[in-house]
């Protein structure tokens, strides 16, 4: 259907006062938390550890979405149908370990032991005198991240230039600009409170328009009868191979290597607490994802040809569903909720990412043993940020035409390298030093070998395989090499 009309978005003074509205709700939010997050880095990066477990919750969940979900998941059903479903189901079934299991041993050792970050626990658990562990788990933090944040800008720039007109790189731009606002003033605090309110924008679109366009139709009945008379596919959630279905599942292996996520389980105040925050963010997970797919599948059956959404381009599915069933300030809110999306993301990753230059390489190792006013941490850290920031856009600049490939590998780099070595740490006592490197250069060198050896991507998604050598590579050189004393000390101090 070459001739099939082509949609596009259109805004009214309604729909552009109310993400107006959200933008000044989140610099409103960094002002707000400004006093708190400038007392010292464990409140700047990790909340002083007195972060609610609602917050906790929701912003575990969407600093862990990203663009991806709203953009990526509801194309992806648009073009596959209810077996795009497989996509969510992993990291659903992930982070309810995680939230139960996983998070409280890792908050309890890291408060006990004053770990702010992520490499301050390997440090702590695996006695990094000299180091060496530190400066290896940040170095694998910056090459995965410069790279993530940067596609988040890149997302902005391209929903700015879709939904405003703009181009594309003054909306990386603002994007950019609105980040660093409310991240560089309000810290950690700032960052997951305006991650508790960009949940409840996320849920809202993603439960209001799949119900509305639904009914709009005549029904889920009508949809189902239209979709299975393009294509059966279109209405099974198994019509898919299962080295595809075993790859989306295993999307789910990066939740524990992902930094931005951990942190949240690090800040919550009290660890008995976790139960609750999983309930939650299980609720919150399972209802956005289940939006996202439905939104695809109404998709369908209005615009059966994708050559009717803008630029044939399934991400546009989205924002032109919204515009053509919701009222104008439902849109602006739609609008928001992708901007939500991507900056809960974006602003987590700064902050870890900004964390392990300061504390880690500045205060741990530069500065070690010298007495550092946390005044002038804090003050750095910010500086860090914006600098982040400054690279990010420049690798945003010079490659958005690539850059999104690097969010679904970033994730698995991570996964594959800080997921299994983790998992290990808390978990086996066996676990050494020597192990947690090979673990750490393993996943990464896996997951960059997977990547570009040509059509091994087309077997079965690089974090999978990244994560597997990495698990046995820590397990098998554990084995081979001698636990020190700090070791069984730090293990022994975990869980007494």
């Amino acid at each position: 259907m070459d001739d099939a009309p082509v949609l596009a978005v259109e805004f009214d003074a309604y729909a552009i006062a109310a993400f107006a509205g959200y933008l000044l709700l989140l610099i409103a939010i960094g002002l707000y938390s400004t006093r708190f997050s400038s007392k010292g880095i464990t409140e700047y990066f990790i909340g002083g550890r007195k972060m609610n477990r609602f917050v906790v919750a929701l912003s575990a969940v969407v600093s862990g979405r990203s663009a991806w979900l709203l953009l990526g998941v509801t194309g992806m059903a648009y073009a596959r149908g209810p077996s795009a479903v497989w996509a969510v189901v992993g990291y659903i079934v992930v982070e309810i370990f995680l939230f139960i299991y996983y998070a409280r041993r890792l908050r309890v050792f890291t408060g006990n032991r004053n770990c702010i970050t992520i490499p301050d626990f390997f440090a702590e658990r695996f006695g990094d005198h000299d180091g060496r562990l530190r400066i290896t788990i940040v170095a694998i933090f910056l090459v995965f991240m410069i790279g993530y944040i940067s596609a988040q800008f890149v997302a902005g720039g391209k929903a700015f230039a879709s939904g405003f007109g703009l181009e594309m790189n003054t909306g990386i731009l603002l994007t950019a600009l609105i980040v660093v606002a409310y991240t560089i003033v309000g810290g950690f605090l700032a960052v997951s409170l305006t991650d508790m309110f960009q949940a409840m924008f996320m849920i809202l679109a993603l439960v209001i328009l799949p119900i509305v366009a639904i009914m709009n139709f005549g029904g889920l009945t009508e949809i189902l009868q239209q979709l299975s008379a393009m294509d059966s596919a279109f209405v099974d959630p198994f019509a898919i191979s299962v080295g595809a279905a075993i790859g989306f599942v295993g999307i789910g292996l990066g939740s524990p290597g992902n930094p931005h996520i951990l942190a949240r389980y690090m800040s919550i105040d009290d660890s008995e607490q976790l139960k609750f925050a999983a309930i939650i963010g299980t609720i919150w997970n399972v209802l956005m994802a289940w939006g996202a797919v439905f939104i695809g599948l109404a998709g369908r059956a209005y615009f059966p040809d994708v050559n009717m959404l803008p630029a044939g381009d399934t991400e546009n599915l989205f924002p032109v569903l919204a515009q053509q069933h919701l009222h104008p300030v439902l849109f602006g809110v739609v609008l928001a909720s992708i901007f939500a999306a991507i900056m809960s993301t974006a602003d987590s990753q700064l902050l870890v990412a900004a964390s392990s230059v300061v504390r880690d390489v500045y205060e741990k190792i530069i500065r070690k043993d010298e007495d550092i006013p946390q005044s002038l941490l804090v003050f750095y850290s910010r500086i860090v940020v914006f600098l982040l920031v400054v690279i990010s856009l420049a690798v945003g600049y010079l490659a958005e035409d690539l850059v999104f490939w690097l969010v679904l590998f970033a994730w698995a780099g991570l996964g594959a390298s800080i997921g299994p070595t983790s998992i290990l740490a808390l978990y086996w006592k066996g676990t050494t030093r020597a192990g947690i490197f090979a673990g750490l250069l393993t996943g990464t060198v896996v997951t960059f070998g997977w990547y570009y050896m040509p059509g091994m991507t087309d077997i079965i998604y690089e974090l999978i395989p990244g994560f597997l050598a990495a698990l046995f590579a820590t397990w098998f050189v554990s084995l081979l090499t001698e636990k020190s004393a700090d070791t069984e000390k730090a293990f022994r101090d975990m869980f007494p």
